[in-house]
């Protein structure tokens, strides 16, 4: 694994937020990680390990999320808030402009924040979502989310993972489902692992009424022209190729898809064809920034 600092900063409203920072050159901007609904810094290890030192990498915790404090009023687990998390971050380490790489919820927090500050963002990998979301994807989400559980070990865990959630990563051996609950779960002092994020997370999501959501397609006004790679699991249930496609028709050239065979949602940098997709975003970074 690639060495990294446990950093920490604290939001507008008071709470301490931790992130990972994995050295590299300060000359250029950062590729900054922004993790799913669920998930947390740990998820970007792939990243990480295939681009930091020639990259500087940020892999934030969500509130709620990891190392990061909970948030006391629910009713603000939005993405809205994690903008602004995300700007207080980058105003504090005097970041002009990143490397966006979102995944799920962290794509969504992307293109808001670029709907909002388009000057921020050098470059963006959207990792399997998009303005709209497939009604059956978000059901499943529902399903599980804010439900705690608890194994006796780790290899338990990931066989109750395997078994839940075989059909999103169907290739995936004991091993990999292992690392997988890994970044997820944590260890609790008496050896139980246990899912590593705070069950309100989910009530604000399970409120979320699809019929009244916003127009959310003016928001890739703000990625317009700069260098983009929309990442889809060809099996995914939230994001449709027919998203897929419209996204890349309306941002133009700059804009490359890329759908990762064989898994589900959301791609987890685990397979090749995410990190060579990566590579390519960041050389097409490195060039517009001339």
């Amino acid at each position: 694994m690639k060495p990294f600092e446990d950093r920490h900063f604290n939001s507008a409203d008071g709470i301490r937020l931790h992130y990972r920072e994995y050295a590299g050159p300060a000359d250029q901007p950062p590729v900054l990680c922004l993790p799913g609904l669920t998930r947390n810094s740990r998820d970007f290890e792939p990243v990480a390990e295939a681009v930091a030192g020639e990259w500087r990498v940020l892999a934030l915790d969500f509130r709620g999320r990891g190392l990061s404090g909970p948030d006391p009023d629910p009713r603000r687990y939005l993405p809205k808030t994690y903008v602004r998390d995300v700007l207080k971050l980058l105003d504090q380490l005097g970041i002009a402009d990143a490397v966006f790489v979102g995944t799920s919820l962290g794509g969504l927090v992307t293109m808001l924040l670029a709907g909002d500050d388009e000057e921020r963002v050098a470059g963006a990998l959207i990792n399997d979502i998009g303005p709209e979301v497939d009604p059956a994807g978000i059901e499943r989400i529902r399903g599980y989310v804010g439900k705690p559980q608890r194994w006796a070990g780790w290899t338990e865990a990931g066989q109750a993972f395997q078994a839940a959630q075989g059909d999103v990563y169907p290739a995936w051996k004991p091993a990999a489902w292992e690392r997988y609950v890994r970044r997820l779960c944590r260890e609790n002092e008496d050896g139980s692992i246990v899912l590593d994020y705070d069950m309100a997370i989910a009530e604000p999501f399970g409120q979320a009424n699809d019929s009244t959501q916003p127009n959310l397609w003016p928001l890739l006004n703000g990625l317009d022209g700069k260098p983009v790679t929309i990442l889809r699991g060809e099996r995914s249930d939230l994001f449709s190729a027919e998203v897929a496609d419209r996204m890349v028709r309306e941002l133009g050239e700059a804009a490359e898809l890329v759908t990762v065979p064989g898994v589900g949602h959301a791609p987890s940098f685990d397979e090749p064809e995410s990190i060579a997709a990566l590579r390519r975003l960041l050389d097409r970074v490195r060039t517009a920034q001339g």
